[in-house]
């Protein structure tokens, strides 16, 4: 705190303006209580001002030198820019996820991720392609794309339940990615009563959830920024006698789609010969695209920017 007695020609004066110091000229007083203020502001343009009494609280005298301090801990500092820049890595190195990441990836998975599923914003897409021809590698790449790139926070993988161990087991060891599984323990020791919440990246078992209600009801009150699905064609829906059945699957495959921002399916048989039923499944991705029943010759969808 400065009395108004303190603000003498030539003063550094902290308060006066809120973005900086002022530089006082002159000190003209009216009465004892009000002192009509003339100084130059940081860029050394002049200003004046009339100071009463009840300012005297917020002002400061300050010494000459640094506008800043450099005081603060330096290996603090040097944490917080190191992980801005790595944050801005992709930038510099348009395959980050690749250098940073225990994998040899092959020019396919390289096109996939970075030629087609990362350009999209947002993502709806189906990865169908070959069995053994790497699609867990290839989640990986973009998961870790993503976070690198801060556009992830929260992600869901949706996998049969003979896969999850070994989807945690790549995605750890390969991306050091720290997915847990949710399991009905997991559910059960959970503090809020909700562990979807509570899990950022997270493993669910497809059946486990599609054959809960009550677990879907929670599911149903998070969002996550990508959910993946593996096995993706086992979430089908099939036309019988004019109506749509739908499967508890696709039941489930229908609210992780309302619930992502991105989605992606995987899958090595996407198409059963059935055009209705495979515009049933491509409507997970886009429902209005896909809305309706498939006529040969009324319907002609293209789906190259989804698959």
């Amino acid at each position: 705190m400065a009395r108004l007695e303190d603000l003498t020609a030539g003063t550094l004066v902290k308060g006066i303006l809120p973005d900086g110091l002022v530089t006082v000229i002159q000190a003209k007083w009216h009465g004892s209580n009000v002192v009509e203020l003339t100084y130059k502001d940081s860029t050394g343009n002049p200003r004046c001002e009339l100071l009463y009494r009840d300012r005297e609280p917020i002002l400061e005298i300050a010494s000459a030198g640094l506008p800043w301090s450099f005081d603060a801990d330096g290996a603090m500092f040097r944490l917080v820019s190191e992980a801005r820049r790595i944050r801005m890595a992709y930038l510099f190195d348009p395959l980050l996820a690749v250098n940073t990441s225990l994998i040899d990836p092959l020019p396919h998975q390289i096109t996939a991720v970075y030629g087609e599923m990362l350009t999209r914003q947002p993502l709806r897409y189906l990865l169908a392609d070959d069995p053994g021809a790497g699609k867990t590698i290839m989640a990986g790449l973009l998961i870790k794309e993503l976070l690198v790139r801060g556009d992830l926070h929260r992600c869901l993988i949706c996998s049969p339940g003979s896969l999850v161990e070994q989807w945690q087991d790549e995605l750890g060891s390969k991306f050091h990615l720290p997915f847990d599984i949710i399991t009905r323990e997991t559910v059960e020791a959970s503090r809020s009563g909700n562990p979807f919440a509570e899990k950022n990246l997270a493993v669910i078992r497809l059946d486990h959830v599609s054959r809960n209600d009550e677990l879907q009801a929670k599911l149903a009150q998070t969002d996550w920024d990508l959910i993946i699905c593996d096995e993706a064609h086992k979430m089908s829906a099939t036309f019988f006698g004019g109506e749509v059945k739908y499967t508890k699957r696709y039941r489930l495959g229908q609210l992780l789609s309302r619930i992502s921002r991105h989605l992606l399916l995987l899958t090595a048989t996407p198409h059963n010969g059935k055009p209705e039923d495979f515009q049933l499944f491509m409507a997970l991705l886009d429902g209005d695209r896909f809305e309706g029943k498939f006529r040969d010759g009324v319907h002609s969808v293209d789906v190259s920017d989804l698959m």
